[in-house]
Formats: structure tokens, C-alpha cells, sequence
């Protein structure tokens, strides 16, 4: 059972930051293993059963290796996550719950990150279909989790015709999360919790955004 993160899994996430290559990653995979992959997968298996009745939704566990065919600068992420997402297609274009630990704080909420031009059409035809649908949602969700929904926006507005709808009209991507500094709480069972308080509060807005998520 998952019972918190250790100071040790911090202690490696600053150290693949400053030690970002396979000599030093080598001398310590054993504290990657034992005090942040193994507590990440505990935590993740406790949150995929939580969530099991969410129809199609799957859970997605990262590793510290970086994909070497992308040629990236370093060999190592700087960060572990999972997420709860829909099977299939790239992440990044799907609606998902999250948790995210780096070496400064933890974060945990949900995510949009990359919905495609045709999916963002969809997205507004709906709300124009349902204007009080997902600014309901969304305030029920902020009120909940004392998070406010964010998102990037186009540079050229995209013109709208309802006033209710204008804060969210021309977003490219959509973000309610918290982040926080590493703190007691993450080195507790309490943050399962917290984070499953959250969590449950966003369903709704996932519910919604699948409705053009295809």
C-alpha cells in the first residue's frame, strides 16, 4: 500500500537534474527503483481501482527514460507522473486526471494539453449548443478544489456571441491543477487523500471534454 514519497525520492529527483547521464543514473537506479518508482506505482494502482468506474479510462504510469529516438539533450526526465486517460492516441490529445512529482513540488489535478484545431471546433460548437453546461461545470469544479480553470488562448480572437461563454470561447488548451511545494504532506498516506478529493471533483470535466474528444 502506498504510504507517501520518501525525502530520498526528492533527493534523486536533484540529482538526475544536476546528473543527468547513464554513469550517475547507474551508481543510483536502485534509489529510483525503491524510493520513486515503486512508491509511484503503489500510488498509481491505488488511484486506477479508485477510478476503475470510469468507462475507458486507463491508467498511464511514466518512467525516468527519455525516448532516445527524439534525440534529446539528456537521458533522463526530471520528473515521474501517471495519468487517467482514455486508451489510445496521444496523450496530449486527451482529457486526463493526474500527478506529477519534480524535484521543487507535486502537482495533481487535470490536464488537456494538445486538442487538435478540428477538436477545438467541436468544443466551441458545443458550448454554443449548451451555454450553461461548461461554465457550470467549471465553477462547481473551481468552488470544489479552490482551483481556477486556465489555458492558453489565441492570439486572434475568435469571435463570440454569448458573454457567458467568453472565458473559455478561445482557449487552445485547457489546465485546473494545483501545484505545490514539496511539503510534509507528500511524505504522508494523507496525500492520497487530498488528491483523490480533487480528482473526484474534475470527473465532470472530463465527462464534458470527451463529449469532443474523438
Amino acid at each position: 500500500m502506498f504510504t507517501g514519497f520518501s525525502p530520498e525520492a526528492i533527493d534523486f529527483l536533484w540529482g538526475i537534474r544536476f546528473n543527468n547521464n547513464r554513469e550517475w543514473f547507474s551508481a543510483h537506479k536502485q534509489q529510483y527503483q525503491d524510493a520513486l518508482y515503486a512508491p509511484m506505482k503503489e500510488m498509481a494502482a491505488e488511484f486506477a481501482a479508485a477510478f476503475s468506474h470510469l468507462d475507458g479510462m486507463q491508467m498511464k504510469l511514466s518512467r525516468i527514460y527519455r525516448d532516445m529516438r527524439m534525440n534529446p539533450a539528456t537521458p533522463y526526465k526530471e520528473s515521474l507522473w501517471w495519468c487517467l486517460r482514455r486508451t489510445g492516441g496521444d496523450w496530449a490529445q486527451e482529457p486526463s486526471l493526474f500527478f506529477e512529482i519534480t524535484p521543487e513540488t507535486y502537482a495533481y489535478g487535470f490536464l488537456y494539453i494538445a486538442p487538435k484545431a478540428a477538436t477545438l471546433e467541436r468544443y466551441r460548437k458545443l458550448l454554443a449548443e449548451k451555454p450553461d453546461e461548461f461554465p457550470q461545470i467549471v465553477e462547481k469544479a473551481q468552488r470544489e478544489t479552490g482551483i481556477s480553470l486556465t489555458g492558453d488562448s489565441y492570439s486572434r480572437k475568435k469571435p463570440c456571441a454569448d458573454a457567458r461563454l467568453a472565458p473559455y470561447y478561445n482557449l487552445k488548451n485547457i489546465f485546473l491543477y494545483h501545484r505545490r511545494e514539496n511539503d510534509a504532506l507528500l511524505f504522508s498516506r494523507e496525500v492520497v487523500q487530498e488528491v483523490k478529493k480533487t480528482l473526484d471533483a474534475l470527473v465532470p470535466l472530463v465527462a464534458f471534454c470527451q463529449k469532443f474528444a474523438y
